[in-house]
C-alpha cells in the first residue's frame, strides 16, 4: 500500500540525525485498518463480520450479496460488512465506496452512525493516499458528530481531521482542530502525541514538549511518544534527555520497528552510522 510521508525537514544542528518518521508510523498505524479510530455502529447479528474475519475474500463477497439484496437501512450493516472486508484486503478506494453506501444508508436521524462510518470512509480515503477526498468526507463525519453531543466520537473524528489536514499542508488548521479533539478527549494520548508533534514542527519547543508530557503520562510506554520525546529534546539541545527517551523505546519493546527506529537515532546521535538527510 502506497503511503504519504510527511518529512521534516530539520536544521542544522541536527542534520546528522535519521529523517524523523514518526508521523508515518503513527498514520500507518491508524490507517492499519479504516475502523481503527470510531467503534462500529451497532449492528444485529454477526453473519459477514464472521466471515471477514476468518477471510476477507469470502466475507466480502457475503457481504456484497447482502447488499445487493438489502433495501433501505439494511444496507447499513451490509455496507458496513463489505468495507471492513475491502480494508482487511487493503482495497481502500472500494472500501470507501462501501462506508460511504452503508453512511448514505443510515437514517437521517441516526448521527451518530453516519459519523462513524463516515470516519471510516476517510479513513480509507487517507490509506488510499486520497487525502482531499479524506478531508471532505471527515468534514462531514465531524459535523454529524458534534450533533450527537458524544464527546468520544467528536474528539476521535477531529484526530482524523487533524491527519488529512496535515497531509494537505494546512498545519493551522490541523492544529485548530488538535485542539478540538483535546478539548474532547483530555485523556487520550495519541491526541497529545500529534499535537506535540506538530508543535515541534511549528518550532514551538516549550509547548511541543508540555504536550509530550502529557501523552507519556496518559501512555506511558508507547514507543512513538518515546521516539517524538526524543526528537523534542534533541532539537531543544538537551540530547541526554534524547537519549534517555530513545534507550527506553529500545528496552520497552526490543524487537519493534520502534525500537529499530529508536536505535538508527541513537547510533547517528553517537556517529556510529553513516550520515543519511535523504528524507
Amino acid at each position: 500500500m502506497s503511503l504519504f510521508l510527511l518529512i521534516l525537514q530539520y536544521g542544522a544542528t541536527v542534520s546528522q540525525l535519521p529523517p524523523e518518521i514518526l508521523d508515518r508510523k503513527a498514520i500507518e498505524a491508524r490507517r492499519s485498518t479504516p475502523a481503527a479510530g470510531p467503534v462500529l455502529p451497532p449492528v444485529a447479528g454477526s453473519g459477514c463480520i464472521d466471515e471477514m474475519i476468518s477471510s476477507p475474500a469470502a466475507g466480502a463477497i457475503a457481504a456484497q450479496k447482502a447488499l445487493d439484496r438489502a433495501k433501505g437501512e439494511q444496507r447499513v450493516r451490509a455496507g458496513l460488512c463489505l468495507g471492513a472486508a475491502l480494508g482487511a484486503m487493503e482495497r481502500w478506494d472500494e472500501a470507501r465506496t462501501a462506508f460511504l453506501q452503508a453512511r448514505d444508508a443510515a437514517a437521517a436521524t441516526d448521527v451518530a452512525s453516519r459519523a462513524r462510518l463516515g470516519a471510516m470512509a476517510g479513513n480509507a480515503a487517507l490509506a488510499a493516499g486520497s487525502a482531499e477526498a479524506a478531508l471532505a468526507i471527515l468534514d462531514t463525519a465531524q459535523a454529524d458528530a458534534r450533533s450527537t453531543e458524544d464527546n468520544a466520537l467528536t474528539g476521535t473524528v477531529a484526530i482524523d481531521r487533524a491527519r488529512a489536514l496535515v497531509a494537505l499542508g494546512r498545519q493551522d488548521q490541523a492544529a485548530t482542530a488538535l485542539t478540538e479533539a483535546r478539548a474532547a478527549l483530555p485523556d487520550n494520548a495519541q491526541a497529545w502525541l500529534l499535537s506535540a508533534t506538530l508543535s515541534r514542527r511549528a518550532d514551538n519547543l516549550s509547548e511541543a514538549q508540555a504536550q509530550i508530557e502529557r501523552a507519556a503520562q496518559l501512555s506511558p510506554r508507547d514507543p512513538e511518544i518515546g521516539l517524538e520525546a526524543g526528537v523534542i529534546a534533541v532539537l531543544d539541545g538537551r540530547e541526554d534527555a534524547a537519549r534517555k527517551s530513545w534507550q527506553s523505546v529500545v528496552d520497552g519493546a526490543p524487537q519493534s520497528e520502534a525500537a529499530e527506529t529508536a536505535s538508527g537515532y541513537l547510533a547517528q546521535l553517537e556517529g556510529t552510522a553513516p550520515r543519511d538527510n535523504t528524507p
